[in-house]
């Protein structure tokens, strides 16, 4: 079987995307060819489309596990009573923010591929450059987290007094050790699949989920009927979690060979490496994650507790924009509207980075944007309809999933009207990491990071302006409309260069997507209009399934009426994208 290449100009393989380039090698091999030959005359179907679904499926048990805990939070601490929500959410931001960019973003990006060729050349070589990696990573997160311990403790000395202050910093002090096991455990997932195990490593994410799960139904409640204190069992939960998601990959390493054995000389030109690839692809990759951060921190900073002045003191005596709960708010928008970005721009990103790549390395750039178009057309066929989807169902999404125990109707209405602002943006969170992909593929990292920076100060602008008349909404209208920005920013800066996008392509898939969703509204409220009130869990459920299905078999039965051919597309039913 062939082997795939290295590409030296954009070598940042993501760890899943391995997995895509070996199936990718293996459906253009001459035998799969020879073989398809034989027996169909249908050629092999494009790899893009052979790893979306796989990825898909794994992270669907994931984002459900996700959804899952977030309704026993949800029962256990509420939305807005007392501010332990704003505080618990606000504290695991922070651990959370790293995990993201060094964890499964920046770190492994530039990790695997480096690790990868080591182990084509000496596997001994490689063993040493994971344990220099794994010391490495130790000790430069733990010095941060103690740096960071260490300045929670001077702002409670500070400002522990102001209301909620304590309790946020004690819970970031609790969950920060966070931090350094879910960074190992993701360098050891990288590990794992640069072997080609990929079970175990699918199977993590769900650790903490877990965790999260038994924590919130069975032990915080028995330890105390106290929010604050159920809070801080719940952060030590996460601690627990990580620690466990790094433990549980250990003997597998040990299984396939790894020895820990630190020789700093021969292993220190490669770290090195990974550590100059990951501060532009980190830059390049945080803008959803550092705009999310500031949402949460504007929410706190400006929300007021009942019986507290109404007035800002150090800006002047104006009043406070937000009623507490707003960060809390923020959390349950955000974890609705990630989940058609995990199923579909995560995937399509992961499967599509391998492809560009290659592209890239032959100078096949015409390949590259057709690629690339072919891409987008997916995100823009699966994202526009989802954004419609929960714009429309989000008070019954909201009212199914969280309200229950300590979660009041009134905050199912708040949560559901900031998933429905979050909605609007939906096509362009999956659309961004794709393009950012294609931009790493030509070996530009600088772009992106020049681009997100700009759409940051955008969404701390729109935040500024929009805040005081639209309240807790107008950070999630900020973050959407940064993103859209972005998004229109990169298409337009990656067509200027050496790939170009097929803009009639995109027009006409995005105008067949628009209808086709145009139609599945209709049939989302027309069923949602001849349902009962949900006076029960089961029709609260009902409320979300049946309008849901309707939704969903209106949009594809128009969307092959209009002779889409990013339906058949999934199916491999066409002989090559480009003919589409």
């Amino acid at each position: 079987m062939p082997t795939v290449a290295p590409n030296p100009q954009a070598p940042n393989l993501r760890p899943a995307e391995v997995a895509a380039t070996q199936a990718s090698a293996r459906l253009n091999s001459p035998q799969a060819k020879s073989r398809d030959s034989v027996s169909s005359p249908r050629p092999p179907r494009h790899p893009l489309f052979s790893g979306i679904t796989a990825t898909s499926i794994g992270t669907l048990i994931s984002r459900v596990l996700g959804v899952l805990r977030e309704s026993a939070a949800a029962g256990l601490l509420g939305l807005s009573k007392g501010g332990v929500m704003d505080a618990y959410v606000v504290a695991f931001r922070i651990p959370n923010l790293f995990r993201r960019l060094f964890g499964e973003g920046a770190m492994t990006a530039s990790y695997l591929p480096v690790l990868a060729a080591d182990l084509e050349r000496d596997r001994r070589s490689a063993w040493k450059m994971v344990s220099l990696a794994i010391t490495t990573l130790t000790a430069a997160l733990a010095l941060l987290v103690l740096v960071a311990e260490g300045v929670c403790g001077v702002l409670r000395l500070a400002y522990g007094d102001l209301p909620g202050m304590r309790l946020v910093l004690g819970l970031t002090a609790v969950m920060l050790p966070y931090t350094v096991f879910i960074c190992l455990a993701a360098l050891a997932s990288a590990t794992l699949q640069a072997l080609g195990e990929f079970r175990l490593p699918a199977l993590v994410p769900s650790v903490l989920n877990i965790c999260w799960l038994a924590t919130a139904w069975f032990i915080a409640p028995r330890v105390s009927s106290d929010a604050g204190v159920q809070a801080y069992v719940m952060g030590v939960c996460v601690l627990v979690g990580g620690v466990l998601q790094f433990l549980v990959q250990w003997p597998a390493l040990l299984r396939l060979g790894f020895r820990f054995e630190l020789d700093f000389a021969a292993s220190r030109q490669a770290i090195c490496r990974v550590a100059r690839g990951m501060v532009p692809t980190t830059l390049g990759l945080a803008v959803t994650q550092i705009n999310t951060l500031m949402d949460s921190l504007i929410a706190r900073g400006l929300s007021v507790a009942p019986g507290e002045p109404d007035r800002i003191a150090w800006l002047g005596g104006v009043r406070y924009p937000m009623a507490q709960g707003a960060a809390a708010a923020v959390w349950y928008g955000e974890r609705i509207y990630q989940f058609p970005i995990g199923l579909l721009g995560i995937a399509v990103a992961t499967v599509i980075f391998p492809l560009l790549s290659r592209h890239a390395a032959r100078g096949d750039y015409r390949k590259l944007g057709s690629d690339l178009t072919l891409g987008l057309r997916l995100v823009l066929f699966g994202g526009v309809p989802a954004a419609a989807g929960l714009y429309l169902l989000a008070e019954p999404i909201a009212r199914l999933l969280f309200e229950h125990h300590n979660f009041t109707h009134a905050d199912t209405l708040r949560a559901a009207a900031m998933i429905s602002a979050y909605s609007v943006g939906v096509w362009a969170y999956c659309a961004a990491p794709v393009l950012v992909r294609g931009f790493y593929s030509l070996g530009d990292r600088m772009t992106p990071v020049r681009i997100g920076l700009a759409t940051v100060g955008l969404n701390l602008g729109l935040n500024a302006v929009l805040i005081w008349p639209l309240g807790e909404l107008a950070l999630a209208v900020s973050t959407a409309t940064a993103a859209s920005v972005q998004v229109l920013l990169l298409a337009r800066a990656i067509s200027r260069g050496r790939c170009r996008l097929g803009w009639r392509q995109l027009s006409a898939t995005m105008a067949r997507t628009l209808l086709a969703s145009g139609a599945m509204a209709v049939a989302v409220c027309g069923t949602s209009a001849a349902l009962p009130a949900a006076t029960t869990f089961t029709w609260a459920a009902v409320r979300v399934l049946a309008p849901l299905a309707a939704g969903v078999a209106t949009y594809l039965a128009a969307f092959r009426l209009l002779r889409g051919p990013e339906l058949w597309m999934l199916w491999g039913r066409l002989p090559e994208p480009d003919a589409a």
